[in-house]
């Protein structure tokens, strides 16, 4: 069900469950429920992944404090990070396969890292003393559950595999603590980041497909792993064996496999029931090497992607070898 209401009355003369959209609503509780299930914790949703993050990050940390970033995560937590300096908020970068810092006092993982798609080891970080929180964006509930692992807190850019359809823009944080919860939900109630009804409406439609989709998403990405492993038109791929999501750095030139797809929608984005990709190095600079392309696999034909994977990366071959000078 849907209620759009944006206040509700009085129950005699007191505050009901629902008095103001800002704090809580029908649907949007109905979705945290729902979520919540699937990833073994209590669930807030907020009105973008930015969102969510910026949540965690307000309560987490103060100044004087540390996070540890995982090497290579979305790149927009290192951003937001970065904005936090001036707070006081220092930062630093770590191997997440490996032990966090030990002067950290806050974690921050990414289950697999976007776009160089690596794991964390979970056991050593749930072995530190500070606060976890596991970016599970691109793992998605179905592949892995964190807060069973040892961490505290889980993070989703709802607006990828948990929307599924590119129509919806959300993100969720799910804790195991009820203290957390509660300081979690203060913040969003304060900051007024909660996900309006629709949008929650939205997540509740699409999380009764989500093990199908992402099941299907796997299987095909894994196959598109190893055929352009064996491509000759491909120096790396990196994929972590389940998921939809994997990233390639071309022998040619990058920017032409990205324009001369037909069915790869050449966009930003991933997480969608149809396959995208791009080059990151257009976002992130010299952070990544300028020839890895990022695709988000959909659920189109494996062959079919395939078949148009395979002449884009002749295309980039070919104008490779156009623009040689002559001998």
């Amino acid at each position: 069900m849907l209620d759009r209401s944006a206040v509700w009355p009085y129950e005699d003369g007191e505050p009901g469950a629902f008095v103001y959209q800002r704090y809580a609503h029908p649907t949007g509780v109905a979705a945290e429920e729902a979520l919540g299930e699937l990833d073994g914790g209590r669930a807030l949703i907020f009105a973008s992944g930015a969102a969510a993050i910026t949540a965690a990050a307000l309560v987490l940390l103060e100044p004087g404090r540390t996070v540890a970033l995982a090497e290579g995560a979305y790149y927009g937590t290192g951003v937001l990070f970065g904005d936090l300096e001036r707070w006081g908020v220092r930062r630093v970068e770590f191997d997440q396969t490996g032990s966090p810092p030990a002067d950290a006092d806050l974690v921050w993982l990414e289950a697999p890292s976007n776009p160089f798609l690596t794991m964390p080891n979970l056991d050593a970080a749930a072995a530190h003393p500070a606060p976890v929180v596991v970016d599970a964006t691109a793992a998605t509930p179905i592949f892995l559950r964190p807060l069973e692992l040892g961490a505290d807190v889980v993070v989703h850019s709802g607006t990828k595999y948990l929307g599924g359809h590119s129509d919806l823009l959300l993100g969720a944080l799910v804790c195991r603590s009820d203290k957390l919860y509660d300081r979690l939900k203060r913040i969003r109630d304060h900051t007024g980041a909660v996900a309006p009804p629709d949008s929650a409406w939205l997540l509740l439609r699409s999380l009764q497909t989500l093990r199908l989709r992402v099941e299907r998403q796997s299987e095909t990405a894994r196959e598109l792993a190893r055929r352009l492993a064996a491509h000759d038109g491909v120096e790396r791929v990196r994929y972590p064996g389940f998921g939809g999501l994997l990233s390639f750095d071309v022998v040619g030139d990058a920017p032409t496999v990205e324009r001369s797809t037909r069915i790869v929608a050449n966009s930003t984005s991933l997480g969608g029931v149809k396959s995208t990709i791009e080059t990151r190095a257009r976002w992130e600079g010299k952070r990544v090497p300028e020839n890895l392309l990022r695709l988000s696999v959909g659920l189109e034909d494996v062959d079919e992607l395939w078949e148009d994977l395979e002449r884009a990366l002749a295309k980039s071959v070919e104008n490779r070898t156009d623009t040689r000078s002559p001998l």
